[in-house]
């Protein structure tokens, strides 16, 4: 019989019995009262058919829902995947997060999002000529025979929106796209502790070497980027297809060879990212050692250019449709990548190009 305790008026009680010691099952107990399931086989997935389409076929391009266990075909899917994802994925169906029915969101604070320098957004003024440079004097233009001014055609900057109004929408619906993907808004290179450092990205280690970003090309990139920070940006618009997904569209006249905007993104060793999932990854360096390659992964931190899409090179009218060109030059001895209009741009087409450039390396035959 358990002893009695004292409380606090000096009465006595008796104490509460201890729990009984919990028993439990035994390995041998588990395994035998255990149901005995067949094992997995090839056969097993036969009847995994397409929710889109139905078919059963294509199994090495059909993927599995982790939430409902449907099976889609990646170039049924709206938007298409690329490629089948290592890791999780969910169908659209399962999908958490729904932003896209509110695109575009209103972004109250576009200043601080992107990190518009102070000035009130009402006095800024369209981009200067081509023939003005950043620091406002005007450039001396060198005669040369015109024999050699076509072998060399100059980048030239973009020309903002006039209209303060309607460049806030234009940052908006980019800010839309980017809040909604959880990114950052960053409108150069990023290098970030446990990927590349800011001293691997050398030209010099390109494979068959890099061109050199001539000087005036250099003036109209930086010109570009003072542009931008005084919330001067170019003349695009993110919009949301139900087929491309999120794409990028022009919201004015662009000429031929206008600098639209610098791929950015966190710059990574492509080595760690043979087997990432991100459709948008650029190359940045292709070096001599594999080992010195890399890549602008714009998956946290990007800008416009993650939105912009690609063209289907498999196909002759996919290939009508690129509109622009990204390049690879050695600026100051880094590489950088620019998207550079490769033609005249009507207000209202949707920009393309190709993603594989001179690769050929990209799987690009299910884009639309």
């Amino acid at each position: 019989m358990p002893p009695p305790v004292m409380s606090d008026r000096g009465t006595k009680r008796t104490a509460a019995p201890p729990p009984p010691a919990r028993r439990f099952r035994s390995m041998e107990e588990v395994m035998r009262d255990a149901k005995r399931v067949d094992p997995l086989t090839r056969e097993g997935y036969s009847e995994v058919r397409c929710e889109q389409c139905r078919l059963g076929d294509g199994e090495n391009e059909l993927v599995l829902c982790d939430g409902c266990d449907k099976g889609f075909h990646i170039y049924c899917l709206r938007p298409i995947v690329v490629r089948v994802p290592t890791g999780s994925w969910f169908c659209p169906e399962c999908q958490d997060s729904k932003p896209l029915t509110r695109f575009p969101i209103t972004q109250t604070k576009i200043l601080d999002f992107f990190r518009i320098q102070k000035n009130s957004t009402s006095e800024i003024k369209c981009a200067p000529s081509e023939d003005i440079i950043p620091d406002g004097k005007k450039r001396k233009r060198r005669w040369t025979p015109l024999a050699r001014q076509k072998k060399r055609r100059r980048l030239l900057p973009y020309i903002a929106t006039e209209d303060p109004q309607r460049r806030l929408q234009q940052m908006a619906s980019l800010a839309t796209a980017l809040t909604s993907l959880k990114m950052e808004f960053s409108n150069e290179l990023t290098y970030v502790p446990r990927m590349a450092p800011r001293y691997k990205n050398r030209a010099s280690l390109e494979k068959e070497g890099m061109q050199v970003l001539p000087k005036e090309d250099k003036e109209t990139l930086e010109l570009c980027q003072a542009m931008y920070k005084r919330g001067e940006c170019p003349p695009l618009m993110v919009v949301f297809d139900s087929c491309e997904g999120f794409t990028v569209q022009a919201d004015g006249h662009i000429k031929d060879m206008t600098l639209i905007t610098e791929y950015t993104g966190d710059v990574d060793y492509l080595k760690n990212r043979e087997t990432d999932d991100c459709d948008s990854m650029m190359t940045l360096l292709l070096g001599v050692d594999p080992a010195d390659s890399l890549v602008i992964c714009p998956d946290k931190r990007g800008n416009i250019a993650r939105f912009i899409s690609g063209i289907n090179n498999h196909t002759p009218d996919g290939r009508k449709k690129q509109n622009l060109k990204c390049v690879r030059y050695n600026v100051d001895g880094e590489c950088r990548a620019l998207l550079v209009a490769c033609r005249d741009i009507s207000p209202g087409e949707r920009l393309y190009y190709d993603y594989n450039g001179h690769e050929q390396e990209y799987p690009t035959h299910h884009f639309v």
